[in-house]
C-alpha cells in the first residue's frame, strides 16, 4: 500500500514529466481513493479497459494514453462524460504518462522495445524531441530484413507493414515508438539501415525509398504496450501493491 501523494511523488521524479512539451496533461488527471492498493496498468484508457479494471477492484489505473489532449473539445459531453463519471463514481484514479514513458532509460517504451528485440541501444536520435526520445543501436549480427520481419511479428505478435530501403543486411537501427515515422529522415541522417515506428504515413513510403531505409511499421499499441506493463511491475514491486497489466487488443 501507498498514499496516492506518495505515489505521484515517486513518478515524478523517476520519469521527470517537466522535460517534456507534451499533448496531455502528465501525472493526475483523475483524482480517486488516497490509498492505492491494486494497480491495473493498460495502454489507453478505453471504456474497455475501465471496465476490466473495475472487476478486478482496482482503485488505480495507469495508462500511457489518457484524456485531455491539446485540441480536444473541453466539453465534459458524450464518450468522455461517460468514462469520467465510472472513474469519479467508483473513487479511481486515473493516472497518465505520455512522453515521459516513451523516453525513459530503463521503463521506457523505447527501451522495453529494444530489449525485446534485441537491440543495443547507442544513443538518442537528434531533433526528435526535447528531450530526444527516438533511439539508434544495433544488432549483434546482421539479418536479412525478412528475418528481422519474422523477429518483431514474433515479439509484437503482429506482423509489421515493411517498406523496403536498400538490399543490404540490417545492423544499425532506430526506433520510436508510437506515431513517430516522421523521423526517418533524422534516422536516415546518421546513415541507419533501418527504422522502426507504430505507424505509417503516405509520405513515409516514398522516404524510405528515396532515403534508402527500411521502414518498419510495427504498431502503435504494439510498440507501446511494454513501458506501462514494466512501470507497473516496478511500482508493485517496490510499494507491495497488487497489478495487474491488461492488454485491450488493438490491430492499430
Amino acid at each position: 500500500m501507498i498514499s496516492r501523494t506518495e505515489c505521484l511523488l515517486y513518478l515524478e521524479t523517476i520519469l521527470e514529466p517537466d522535460k517534456f512539451q507534451d499533448y496531455c496533461p502528465n501525472g493526475l488527471q483523475v483524482a480517486g481513493i488516497e490509498q492505492i492498493n491494486t494497480l491495473v496498468t493498460g495502454v489507453t484508457a478505453s471504456q474497455e479497459l475501465l471496465d476490466a479494471a473495475l472487476v478486478l477492484k482496482a482503485d488505480t489505473i495507469l495508462v500511457h494514453h489518457g484524456y485531455f489532449w491539446r485540441g480536444d473539445d473541453p466539453r465534459i459531453i458524450g464518450i468522455k462524460q461517460r468514462r469520467l463519471k465510472q472513474l469519479l463514481m467508483h473513487d479511481v484514479n486515473l493516472i497518465v504518462y505520455h512522453l515521459p514513458l516513451d523516453a525513459h532509460s530503463v521503463m521506457g517504451n523505447n527501451a522495453q522495445l529494444a530489449k525485446r528485440l534485441g537491440i543495443e541501444i547507442k544513443g538518442t536520435i537528434p531533433e526528435t524531441g526535447d528531450p530526444n526520445i527516438a533511439l539508434y543501436g544495433y544488432l549483434e549480427s546482421p539479418v536479412t530484413a525478412v528475418d528481422f520481419v519474422d523477429k518483431i511479428s514474433c515479439v509484437l505478435q503482429r506482423k509489421p507493414l515493411f517498406i523496403e530501403g536498400h538490399n543490404r543486411p540490417i545492423k544499425n537501427i532506430g526506433w520510436c515508438s508510437g506515431a513517430a515515422q516522421a523521423y526517418i529522415e533524422q534516422a536516415a541522417k546518421l546513415g541507419l539501415d533501418a527504422f522502426i515506428s507504430g505507424e505509417i504515413s503516405e509520405q513515409t513510403v516514398h522516404l524510405a525509398r528515396e532515403l534508402g531505409i527500411h521502414y518498419f511499421s510495427a504498431g502503435h499499441h504494439a510498440t507501446e504496450r511494454y513501458g506501462v506493463q514494466a512501470l507497473g511491475e516496478h511500482l508493485a514491486e517496490k510499494f507491495d501493491l497488487q497489478h495487474h497489466f491488461i492488454d485491450i487488443n488493438n490491430p492499430v
